[in-house]
């Protein structure tokens, strides 16, 4: 497990207590070496303050994002109570969690466990099968990637496996908890996440994120993927018996 604060009291506290926990823990005091120390040694957990020298949480969380070493490392971000806006970045960016400075270590603990548990779960259901066609949409499980009008997305690992499970239940509502227990195996944890990934998969699916086709909310219930491209054309130039095309049925 990885610790990265510059500041030595954070750092010390939280180490001690995750050590306590039975978790083998290194720390770093700066941006670079926390993102050096995690894709040289590929810890089971980064726990990641968001203001650093050097490099700040946000570009280690996002280039880690960007690379095979890092892309399915579990991440907690520590943050500033007034920061909103940077905790939502870091959900979009992929994050798994995040704890609200000043914050009880064993609340942190606790989050740490959690998501570690999660992780591990999430393994297991990672999507499986053979290749799925939808409209303009191909997903292919095995190599992981998702090509749109013969044009490859760039998805991360949570957005692919979004996809993939809306794809394989189509016209199907899901809530966000169901989302979260169904795709990631995760059995509590922040809903906003499920939110986050929903709108920025829409951005690279959608012809219109401000207005989805695809994958549409069902308000008050949850999100629900319409392959409108697989329906067939109505058949607007035919009658039924009866019908007049003023008054519609007799």
């Amino acid at each position: 497990m990885l610790v990265v604060d510059d500041d030595p009291t954070v750092a010390e506290v939280v180490t001690g207590y995750l050590a306590r926990a039975g978790h083998h823990v290194d720390r770093a005091a700066d941006g670079p070496q926390g993102l050096a120390l995690a894709r040289a040694h590929r810890p089971d957990l980064l726990v990641l303050d968001l203001m650093l020298p050097g490099i700040d949480g946000l570009e280690i969380l996002r280039r880690l994002r960007a690379s095979a070493d890092g892309a399915d490392l579990p991440v907690v971000l520590l943050t500033a109570k007034g920061d909103e806006t940077d905790r939502i970045l870091g959900l979009e960016l992929g994050a798994d969690d995040y704890v609200t400075k000043p914050f009880s270590p064993r609340e942190l603990v606790l989050r740490v466990q959690s998501v570690l548990r999660r992780s591990r779960a999430g393994a297991a259901v990672r999507p499986a099968g053979g290749r799925v066609v939808s409209g303009d949409l191909t997903l292919d499980p095995q190599a992981r990637r998702v090509h749109r009008g013969g044009r490859e997305l760039l998805l991360t690992v949570r957005e692919f496996d979004l996809l993939a499970f809306l794809l394989r239940h189509p016209r199907t509502v899901f809530s966000r908890q169901e989302l979260m227990e169904r795709v990631w195996g995760w059995e509590f944890g922040d809903l906003s996440t499920v939110t986050v990934h929903v709108r920025r998969l829409r951005e690279k699916v959608e012809d219109d994120p401000a207005a989805p086709t695809l994958i549409t909310t069902v308000w008050g219930v949850g999100y629900r993927y319409d392959p409108t491209a697989d329906l067939p054309a109505p058949a607007t130039d035919v009658l039924a018996p009866g019908a007049d095309a003023t008054n519609g049925p007799a």
